[in-house]
């Protein structure tokens, strides 16, 4: 797969608790975008962090261990794939943030085979 220079990068926030179809619902977006094609995901945990649905910020810190640590996915691709993408996903998505902007793709490349 060939990426244009001007990318798009979709960055989704939710909580690790979320779930869709009884799996993490990061779980379940990452295999989404893999079906559809997309040119590749990668999950983060935060450290730290609140939203909008939280009262308290959720750490990592052993004397408050959180069980609802944030979440972010990354998906590159272009922009028109990543629209069509989110429009299948966002129902799933009860609270969060989505945003998504202008990413500059330096290269976009795999291994070689028989190196």
């Amino acid at each position: 797969m060939k990426l244009p220079v001007e990318g798009c990068l979709l960055r989704i926030f939710i909580g690790e608790s979320d779930k869709c179809d009884g799996k993490p619902l990061y779980e379940w977006i990452v295999v989404k975008a893999k079906e559809q094609g997309l040119a590749g995901a990668t999950v983060l945990r935060g450290m730290m962090g609140f939203g909008a649905n939280s009262r308290v910020i959720h750490t990592f810190k052993v004397i408050r261990l959180s069980e609802d640590m944030p979440i972010i996915i990354e998906l590159v691709d272009t922009r028109e794939r990543l629209e069509g993408f989110l429009g299948l996903i966002e129902d799933k998505i009860d609270a969060g943030l989505v945003t998504l902007e202008k990413a500059e793709v330096r290269f976009y490349q795999s291994k070689k085979t028989g190196q």
